[in-house]
């Protein structure tokens, strides 16, 4: 009796010290909030000791799934196993890469550990490999990150161990020279260490990581693309994306949620160049822990997410409707690829948000199933197999994307605004000229169906050959205009001489 009451009147004590209102706690909890208190003041305070009980291995996930919380109130001993795979993947719709990844995809798998927790790091590198490897977590206290101890050459597996000092949410990245090359072919990924205390509880928790992309060929154009070292250095990218390639986090693939839920994404940025503007179209941010710190903001419209670094986004879901996540320095978003949505799906709450969605505005069918028909006629187009039936299905899909938003989806366009292409009587004089008007704009006064409009197209540049091809073959066999097609090489001979004045 005498033993428990001294417990009680320690805890009662060191409740005291520390600030807290729960003064009849028990020993184990007033060691626990101990811990979360030492944890935030850096790491010197992050040592809770040896591992107790037996060796756990980690759950890793691939993107954008995030592994189960941490339900544990003392140190362990973690033994995480990660691979390096080079291999061919798309980027984009009819592009292939050839990326460098922790895990197999685009960012790596995500690891979980506990604050105060031993890991016994493993590193393999994939015999089928062509380069050596190794990995610098920004979350080890260490000669670079660990890079020091796990360089792997093809075939071989690297071991070393270090305590996870320090709570929050961290990059992990190649740094085998050139170091850049190795971080922009794909190979970075997200380390969270959990406070002492675990982290509330959330309905979802999401993984995105964006990053920048450098190849030889331009936006969107077909086939193998390799990496192109002088775009890198000129930190000029071809793509900014969402996990590893245009259109991950849309159609079959978006995120999803329902109504009256709390979501929380930890936000990576692999660069290895730019800087991100995260921003969900349609949300505000609820807490932000800017730079994976511990730190928190609150009622945040758009983080900066710096290159090598990461944070902690969460917000409660209102209303239902697609919503969608960019890079705010737009053109990233809108003509490289960084853009994904979150589908949030429940009953209307027309008391905090009343009108139609916009998503024709800003995506077309993106929130819908994916563009099928558009691979398929990127498909045929590579076997030398593409009909006109195939253009005209993949070139609707692509003008419901691109042009309707100005000239609507039956091609009337808006009276005395945007001239119609249904029934053009300026198509049918030369059918042909709209290739150069697709892809070098047109300003000025011109007369259709016999009334006159002044107004801009701007040059649609960033829509590559085929795709180009496809949607003026579409709108050639559209709304009783004359017929006919357009091939890709047509569009990519008007693309290479100087644009008409």
């Amino acid at each position: 009796m005498k033993s428990t009451f001294m417990k009680l009147a320690l805890a009662a004590s060191i409740a005291i010290i520390f600030g807290s209102p729960a003064v009849a706690a028990t020993a184990s909890d007033t060691a626990t909030t101990q811990q979360g208190t030492n944890a935030a003041k850096g790491s010197q305070y992050g040592d809770f000791g040896p591992p107790q009980g037996d060796p756990i291995h980690a759950v890793l996930t691939s993107p954008p799934q995030v592994p189960p919380p941490i339900h544990r109130d003392k140190p362990a001993k973690v033994i995480v196993e990660l691979e390096v795979i080079e291999k061919d993947m798309p980027i984009s719709e009819g592009v292939s890469y050839r990326f460098w990844t922790f895990g197999g995809t685009v960012p790596g798998s995500f690891i979980r550990v506990r604050q105060g927790d031993t890991v016994e790091f493993h590193l393999k590198n994939n015999p089928n490999n062509k380069m050596p490897h190794n990995i610098d977590l920004h979350g080890v206290t260490g000669p670079g990150g660990g890079a020091a101890s796990s360089s792997t050459a093809p075939g071989h597996e690297s071991q070393f161990t270090f305590k996870a000092l320090n709570q929050g949410i961290f990059i992990y990245h190649c740094a085998t020279a050139p170091v850049g090359m190795h971080i922009a072919n794909g190979m970075y990924g997200l380390f969270l260490v959990e406070p002492p205390e675990g982290m509330p509880a959330v309905d979802h928790e999401y993984y995105v990581m964006q990053g920048d992309f450098y190849t030889t060929g331009k936006y969107r154009e077909k086939g193998a693309q390799p990496f192109d070292m002088e775009k890198a250095i000129a930190e000029q990218p071809t793509y900014v994306v969402f996990n590893g390639r245009e259109g991950s986090l849309t159609g079959d693939n978006a995120l999803t949620a329902k109504t009256d839920q709390t979501v929380r994404m930890f936000i990576g940025n692999g660069g290895p160049n730019l800087v991100s503007s995260f921003h969900i179209i349609g949300e505000i941010f609820d807490r932000v822990q800017s730079e994976g710190g511990t730190l928190a903001q609150e009622n945040v419209q758009t983080t900066l997410v710096p290159s090598g670094g990461a944070a902690i986004v969460q917000f409660h879901t209102e209303v239902p409707g697609s919503y969608v996540l960019v890079d705010h320095s737009i053109f990233r978003a809108f003509n490289k690829g960084a853009l994904g949505i979150l589908k949030v799906d429940g009953p209307e709450n027309k008391a905090i948000y009343s009108g139609k969605e916009v998503d024709s505005v800003y995506l077309g069918d993106r929130p819908n199933p994916n563009p099928n028909a558009a691979t398929q006629a990127a498909h045929a187009a590579s076997t030398g197999k593409l009909t006109l039936e195939d253009q005209i299905k993949a070139g609707k899909e692509l003008f419901t994307g691109t042009c309707s938003i100005c000239h609507q989806a039956n091609g009337e366009g808006l009276p005395g605004v945007f001239p119609p292409l249904a029934k053009s009587s300026f198509i049918a004089a030369d059918p042909k000229k709209s290739i150069e008007i697709l892809l070098h704009g047109l300003t000025g006064k011109v007369t259709v169906n016999g009334q006159e409009y002044n107004s801009t197209m701007p040059p649609m540049i960033q829509i590559n050959d085929d795709d180009a091809a496809n949607i003026l073959t579409y709108v050639l066999n559209s709304w009783g205009n004359p017929g006919g097609y357009v091939q890709a090489a047509e569009v990519a001979k008007v693309r290479a001489a100087p644009p008409a004045k």
